[in-house]
Parts: structure tokens; C-alpha cells; sequence
């Protein structure tokens, strides 16, 4: 299941929607992404995060479908907000379950991993007052290619 939204949301609440009536499912792993304060030099007032709508929908789909493809997974969930967020504030959700936990923990670190790479979010950081583009991380790019195994894992475009 794939939301992108400007809301807040219940980590609670969504992972019992996720596993509502799922007795084969024995492991939920899940991440939440906080907005982070310190952002190099400087401490974050905001970040605001962009995105095309439609694109980005097809997209996390298509990560979903590889992931679902790749592990004996039950569901997926992921949650990514856009719009201006505040340090301290969630950003992203991303859960797996399963029947045995080492297939949810591994989907849900691939799930972030080409989400933080991958996924069409463009990010603005208010420090003080200038702004500045995110740019991507070497640290990022080298987590998400321990999962590459064949050509279409490398694919950025639309799913």
C-alpha cells in the first residue's frame, strides 16, 4: 500500500490496519523517518519536500512490486509525506510484514534504502535564512547497491 501525503500520520493506527485479520503473518518490521535538526553546518528550522504527483505514486508502486517479488511477503506499507515539515516531525513509514522476520527486516531495509535513492522527492533545508537543495549521498548510493541484482534494480525511471 502506497499514501504520499501533506498529513501527519498514526504509526499505531496504521501498522494494526496493515496486519488487521493477517493470521499467517508471524513479523511487521517498520521504520519511521523523523526530520532531523542538524543539517551540516547549522540547525534545521524546516525542510520542505516536493514531489510530482502521479510519478511518485507509480514509482514507490513499482519499489513495492520489486520488494513483494523479492521476499515472501505478506504486505507493504509506505507512508511519505511532502510539504514543510519541522524537525521532530515524521517524514516517512515503511513497513514489511511477513511470516518469518528476516524477510520483513531485509524488505524494509530495502524499501528505505531506494527510498532514500530513488524515490522522486526533491528536499529544501531552511537553515536559518538561506535555503538549499538536498543533494544525494555517496553513504546513500552505497547502501542501496548492496541490493542490486540485475539491471532493472539500477532503473530510475517510472514502474
Amino acid at each position: 500500500m502506497i499514501k504520499v501525503q501533506e498529513k501527519d500520520f498514526d504509526v499505531s493506527a496504521e501498522l494494526a490496519a496493515l496486519c488487521q485479520g493477517r493470521t499467517n503473518v508471524g513479523a511487521v518490521a517498520s521504520f519511521i523517518g523523523l526530520v532531523r535538526e542538524v543539517a551540516g553546518p547549522g540547525a534545521l528550522s524546516a525542510m520542505t519536500l516536493e514531489h510530482y504527483p502521479g510519478m511518485t505514486e507509480r514509482q514507490l508502486a513499482g519499489l513495492e512490486a520489486r520488494a513483494l517479488e523479492r521476499w515472501p511477503l505478506d504486505r507493504v506499507l509506505i507512508i511519505h509525506r511532502f510539504g514543510r515539515l519541522l524537525p521532530g516531525q515524521q517524514i516517512v513509514l515503511c513497513a514489511a510484514t511477513s511470516p518469518h522476520r528476516e524477510a520483513a527486516f531485509e524488505a524494509c531495509a530495502f524499501l528505505m534504502d531506494w527510498l532514500k535513492t530513488k524515490a522522486p522527492f526533491w528536499k529544501l533545508e531552511e537553515v536559518g535564512s538561506q535555503t538549499r537543495w538536498v543533494d544525494a549521498r555517496k553513504d546513500d548510493d552505497d547502501a542501496a547497491a548492496r541490493w542490486q541484482t540485475d539491471a532493472s534494480d539500477t532503473d530510475n525511471s517510472e514502474t
